[in-house]
């Protein structure tokens, strides 16, 4: 059974930081794309940023450039997301996801996801 576990949300104030973590679980993902997801209330799930199964090349939303770090470690089948400069507006839950294996974009859309996480709460209070 596949499974997408993530962790390391929480409250934390304007300017904080956090670094939330997805640990995979049932089969390597390695030749797959990688991505952060969020869904704040009220609002549909936007992509964050996402990984690339070759090379590690990222892509991520223009938001959250310069304050956002995604990367992964394939021998731990985990991906993570640093979060700085944190903003009222990224208050959200969190989602990690998984793309169909060898996918050629490095942008990760929702229709090319196989797998989600369950989510993790950030709070980002002013």
């Amino acid at each position: 059974q596949v499974q997408l576990v993530e962790s390391g949300g929480g409250l934390v104030q304007a300017g904080g930081s956090l670094k939330l973590s997805c640990a995979a679980s049932g089969r390597t993902f390695s030749s797959s794309t990688m991505g952060w997801f969020r869904q704040a209330p009220g609002k549909e799930r936007e992509f964050v940023a996402s990984i690339h199964w070759r090379g590690g090349s990222t892509y991520y939303t223009d938001s959250v450039k310069g304050r956002f770090t995604i990367s992964r470690d394939d021998a731990k089948n985990t991906v993570y997301l640093q979060i700085n400069s944190l903003k009222p507006e990224d208050t959200a839950v969190y989602y990690c996801a998984a793309g169909r294996r060898y996918l050629l974009t490095y942008r990760l859309s929702v229709g090319q996801v196989d797998y989600w996480g369950q989510g993790t709460q950030v709070t980002v209070s002013s």
